[in-house]
């Protein structure tokens, strides 16, 4: 495969994900599909990255991300509770 065809590839896996995270976010249901809405806070959030505020504005959005990957991913086998047992 040629150099840009990986290229193509991988920037088009890129961008499949990361409107996967918009979908998962919810926005796209809350909005109605309404891309002109969802540039827009996109926009929004981007001049907040631009702002004194960024640091405060990434932690706490990483946080909330954080949580939500946690949420959505099934419990590991040491994070399953132990079956009561018969004490008979």
């Amino acid at each position: 495969m040629r150099t840009w065809q990986v290229e193509r590839r991988k920037r088009t896996k890129h961008l499949i994900e990361l409107g996967g995270l918009v979908i998962k976010s919810g926005v796209v249901d809350l909005t109605g599909d309404d891309r002109a809405t969802i540039l827009g806070a996109l926009i929004w959030m981007a001049d907040k990255l631009k702002s004194d505020d960024a640091e405060r504005a990434k932690t706490l959005w990483a946080g909330k991300g954080k949580e939500a990957f946690a949420a959505e991913r099934p419990a590991d086998a040491h994070d399953k509770p132990e079956p009561p047992q018969d004490r008979a």
